[in-house]
């Protein structure tokens, strides 16, 4: 019979405290309606105002740096950090990839969420898309149907369409967010693995989305970009039952 590991009280609390510290530190920040960029008060004065000794405080700036809301710099200080969707990247990189040694919900749930996004926005990409943007949209098509005939790989292009098929929107937290999930699939798909075949079907998915768009079409570009992540869904769960 398993048994559970039980965290000493002592541990447990003191863990709880430094949530709170961290809590607190964020708190600070928007209270004082600093930006990313601005100086963040010093270590000391950090301490007198918290009421922590300087011990405690560096553990919690060392999380909150770590997370990408504060950024240390050794000589000069610290400071509110600017836009950094790292430590997220890594987090559900991580998740994804544990998940394939198992039954790939993680890897799965992410399928879920990016097809939601691009299936569900590319409609208003489509009245905003200039002729300039089609144009290098398909740049990036024609780039992934030339290495395709190669039997070679064309990650950075297929991460450039799909981020400059939703750039038109001028929203920056969804392409941060593209960003992650790109980073992500990148590493899932380099565990699942990817044949020529895959390589030529895959072009010719972002070929046809492309040819939807340029006709104005919303509602074929959402199905094809639906169906594009059905074909990764089937082969993550290809990949993990495959014993």
């Amino acid at each position: 019979m398993a048994t559970s590991t039980v965290v000493p009280r002592a541990r447990f609390s003191a863990h709880v405290r430094l949530r709170a510290l961290q809590a607190d530190i964020m708190e600070l920040i928007l209270d004082r309606d600093l930006d990313a960029g601005d100086p963040m008060p010093t270590e000391s004065e950090l301490s007198e105002v918290l009421g922590v000794g300087r011990n405690t405080l560096r553990e919690s700036l060392k999380v909150l740096q770590a997370l990408g809301v504060i950024e240390i710099r050794h000589g000069f200080g610290m400071f509110v950090a600017p836009s950094n969707f790292d430590a997220l990247a890594d987090g559900l990189t991580f998740r994804g990839r544990l998940s394939l040694r198992h039954e790939g919900l993680e890897a799965l749930q992410l399928v879920d969420i990016r097809q939601a996004l691009e299936s569900g926005l590319i409609g208003g990409c489509i009245g905003l898309a200039t002729a300039a943007d089609l144009a290098r949209i398909e740049e990036a098509v024609v780039k992934m149907e030339t290495l395709a005939g190669k039997g070679e790989t064309f990650a950075e292009a297929d991460a450039e369409f799909h981020r400059l098929l939703f750039e038109p929107l001028g929203n920056d937290l969804l392409m941060n967010l593209m960003s992650v999930f790109w980073k992500v699939y990148r590493k899932i798909h380099l565990e699942v693995g990817i044949t020529a075949t895959d390589l030529v079907d895959t072009a010719a998915q972002h070929r046809a989305i492309y040819d939807a768009v340029v006709a104005k079409d919303a509602g074929t570009a959402s199905k094809l970009l639906s169906r594009h992540f059905d074909g990764i869904r089937h082969k993550i769960l290809e990949f993990v039952n495959k014993d």
